[in-house]
């Protein structure tokens, strides 16, 4: 059965509606502040008639002509008064004005509801602040609360989502072990399902605890503002990182902090390894790095363990050396990327000997994306082959000087099976979907600075690179464009940034022949064939 389209009005003016709103709301906005001081008069006016309908109820029937006599003479002696009608109107404006303010009493304090919750805050944290020997302890059964807490304040909800405590100078703030029992009980105590950030002033024994606001999850793929060697992995909370980009946010522009990995010669973090759960988002920012690689003329190697297809979009691309899916085509790709390392190495030192530059074949960036490689290993080990992450090795040393770049993607489960060498060179490390803090622990070498919730979207997790802070993360929607199940926008942004299709017969590789799974690159010519002598390091490390 045809599926009839939607009405123009619902299916390509939603954006219109929705700024049509915004407009609306602004200008009654713009107009209540200018028209306040009327509204508040007339306010007044309403209350000042109210009180004189209620006052001539009340006047018993015997007294009110004396009243109207009276009110009548009254107001032909304002009439005869030099400015008496002026002075009349405003004195009548004047008491508008006065009983027409705003009389909501100001909050000078938490509720009922509100007090009792610090109140179990605070007796909550007695055991953890207090000792037998304190003489004059800060925390205590029963005690005062409010000696320990201020700055404190209250969603709608009632629950705390930002509080300053004051804690005794004894308490053992510098070990990790302490710090992680007191933010799992605040965790707890405050509301579970939100981010929870906890900076320690441990110069001031004071604890800062605040609701981080949701990271923004409508940036989809796009052209980001970036130089070369510069990689977006997502986006981070302001204040955090130092520099912002103009994105695109549900289709409003916007500033938002990036986290940048840079790569190259001069970067101390070359390599990369993400490590999430199925459905987290890993093959999302593998996606996103391929696009931004080409978008800035580097060469791409995919090799894909699940299996599963996501990266067909980029399959006969310009700049796409090759995308494998088996073990034997990544055994041969991964050989092909150690002898292309070798041989970029032994060029560029023929160059320098002789006084000049580098060939430009050997400065161009190479990315080798590798997505649960994990599964090939154990396809390969089953069928007797060779394992195909040994020949990571050459890559993942030599790798930076010769301009080429590793990135690992797997999954928690499988993570014993990858090799030293990984682990070693992967300097840059991301964590994304639902983990506990002991496994985002072991992946970046430290606990994240927030308390990570069950249930976040695809994409959300935390970064480090090399031994820099740990960033919350918020990849960019980059879905597999041929996925109908994922939003339209972002698959249509997806192809948007795709690399035009070679012609049939051409190769993946700019200037290079045809790019074949079983053998992805020709080797080099015989005058640049590798010479074992003049590179002695690499080959005694190859595996």
């Amino acid at each position: 059965m045809a599926r009839r389209p939607l009405p123009r009005i619902l299916s390509s003016g939603t954006t219109s509606l929705a700024r049509g709103r915004d407009l609306a709301r602004t200008a009654a906005d713009s107009a209540t502040d200018v028209l306040h001081p009327l509204l508040t008069i007339g306010r007044g006016l309403r209350v000042l008639a109210s009180a004189g309908r209620r006052k001539w109820a009340e006047t018993p029937k015997d007294k009110r002509g004396p009243a109207l006599f009276l009110g009548a003479a009254c107001v032909l002696v304002v009439a005869l008064v030099p400015y008496g009608p002026l002075l009349a109107l405003i004195t009548v404006m004047a008491a508008a004005a006065w009983q027409g303010r705003d009389r909501t009493p100001a909050k000078t304090g938490p509720s009922d509801a509100e007090t009792e919750r610090l109140g179990s805050l605070y007796e909550a944290l007695v055991p953890y602040f207090s000792i037998p020997e304190d003489p004059n302890p800060l925390f205590a059964h029963g005690g005062d609360w409010e000696k320990a807490f201020s700055g404190y304040e209250f969603d709608e909800a009632g629950r705390v989502t930002r509080l300053r405590i004051r804690y005794p100078a004894y308490f053992t703030d510098g070990e990790a072990a302490s710090r992680a029992r007191i933010e799992t009980l605040l965790h707890a105590k405050s509301g579970r399902g939100r981010e929870y950030l906890f900076d320690w002033d441990e110069e001031g024994n004071q604890l800062d605890l605040s609701v981080l606001a949701a990271l923004p999850t409508g940036i989809a793929a796009q052209p980001f503002v970036t130089s070369p060697g510069e990689t977006v992995l997502g986006f981070t909370d302001a204040g955090t990182v130092q520099r912002t980009l103009p994105v695109l946010d549900c289709g409003e522009p916007r500033d938002v902090p990036p986290v940048l990995w840079r790569t190259g010669p001069r970067s101390t973090e070359p390599h990369l390894l993400a490590v999430g759960l199925p459905g987290s988002g890993t093959s999302t920012l593998l996606r996103s790095i391929a696009l931004q690689a080409l978008r800035h003329g580097g060469d791409v190697l995919i090799v894909e363990g699940g299996g599963s297809g996501e990266y067909a979009c980029l399959a006969g691309r310009t700049g796409v050396l090759a995308v494998e899916c088996g073990p034997t085509g990544a055994l041969s790709t991964l050989e092909w990327a150690a002898q292309e390392t070798e041989r970029r190495l032994v060029a560029t030192h023929r160059a320098r000997e002789a006084g000049r530059p580098a060939p430009d074949d050997t400065r161009r960036p190479l990315w080798i994306l590798l997505d649960r490689p994990s599964v090939l290993t154990h396809l390969a080990a089953a069928d007797g082959r060779p394992d195909p992450l040994a020949q990571l090795q050459v890559p993942l040393r030599h790798g930076r000087a010769a301009h080429i770049t590793v990135v690992v993607a797997e999954q928690f489960e499988h993570l014993e099976l990858l090799g030293d060498a990984v682990w070693q060179h992967t300097r840059a490390r991301v964590v994304l979907g639902p983990a506990a803090i002991q496994q985002i622990s072991d992946v970046l070498g430290l606990p994240p600075h927030t308390t990570p919730t069950a249930q976040v979207p695809p994409g959300r997790g935390y970064a480090r690179l090399g031994t820099g802070p740990v960033h919350r993360l918020q990849v960019p929607a980059t879905p597999d464009p041929y996925d109908d199940a994922t939003h339209p926008g972002f698959r249509q942004a997806v192809l948007d940034l795709l690399p035009e299709r070679l012609a049939p017969g051409g190769g993946g590789r700019r200037g290079q022949g045809p790019v074949t799974p079983a053998k992805p690159v020709q080797p080099p010519a015989q005058g640049s064939a590798i010479d074992a002598s003049e590179l002695p390091e690499v080959a005694a490390e190859a595996p």
